[in-house]
């Protein structure tokens, strides 16, 4: 058994598998180390019987580079990096990077400014309605609304600037291989709606698996913010965070809930921590 993931086509055919289960895609390049959220995500999956192709650091100037393993059997992973792809390519001041530290050679300029958003974008030309599950720090704390320094104003939640299907939050372990049995038992991704430690976007007022935060309105929609009134006024941005911080504890948290025209971003309670074992 070779002792690093696929990274070719070739690579996966010597492993049995015409395609892989998974294709993950990262902005960082390919380190096989349990430091790097990419190799234990991919490991826990492999030791749950599923493989994982590596697509790092692909040319994301068309979709060709996102065809190169085809298209896998259950669908595409994705994830900036260890970091935020905006503060690998920026400096505080806003001035570019002469270096990329999770590059070979350091060099600078091969990922592209918000990467989950752009790969995600080329998948969807390459494959269209292809599940795509988008974690790690950049989708993480971009899920709901949220104050970009970059652009100085408050953006949306990244699921819907990326099409992804479901974004995962936090330590994604568990929620990865529940996601991944539930795509492999024939689950549509659209339907996959109560895994904890998960966000996804749905039409607005449709029913959740999880009490949210603000309670129901007298509509019985869940309550929650419109985006619109996120991006223009401070104390009602304000009061959302506090809305999300009280409630990213497993034992006490509730689902969040934001309003996008007749989209509802939903935020499942986050999972319990990984237990030692």
């Amino acid at each position: 058994m070779p002792n690093f993931l696929p990274v070719t086509p070739d690579e996966v055919r010597e492993r049995g598998y015409d395609v892989p289960d998974f294709v993950y895609v990262c902005g960082d390049a390919y380190v096989d180390h349990p430091s790097f959220g990419a190799a234990i995500i991919t490991r826990v999956l492999e030791d749950s019987g599923f493989l994982c192709a590596m697509l790092c650091q692909p040319d994301w100037r068309s979709a060709d580079d996102f065809k190169r393993f085809g298209r896998p059997r259950l669908g595409f992973l994705v994830s900036a990096g260890n970091i935020d792809s905006m503060v690998a390519r920026y400096t505080a001041a806003k001035k570019k990077r002469s270096s990329d530290y999770y590059t070979p050679g350091g060099e600078a300029g091969r990922r592209p400014d918000r990467a989950v958003t752009v790969y995600c974008n080329r998948i969807r030309e390459a494959y269209g309605d292809v599940p795509i599950l988008i974690g790690g720090l950049e989708a993480s704390l971009r899920r709901c609304a949220h104050y970009d320094y970059w652009s100085d104003k408050v953006r949306r939640s990244i699921l819907l600037d990326s099409r992804a299907d479901i974004l995962m939050y936090g330590m994604g372990e568990r929620a990865v291989v529940r996601l991944a049995k539930l795509l492999d038992r024939g689950v549509p991704v659209g339907k996959i709606r109560d895994v904890r430690g998960t966000a996804y976007v749905c039409k607005r007022g449709e029913k959740i698996n999880f009490e949210p935060a603000g309670g129901y309105g007298d509509d019985g929609a869940p309550s929650g913010y419109d985006y619109e009134v996120l991006a223009s006024d401070r104390a009602a941005y304000a009061d959302a965070f506090r809305v999300q911080y009280e409630n990213n504890d497993h034992v006490t948290g509730r689902a969040v809930v934001e309003y996008y025209g007749d989209r509802m971003l939903v935020v499942n309670p986050p999972q319990p921590p990984l237990e030692e074992a």
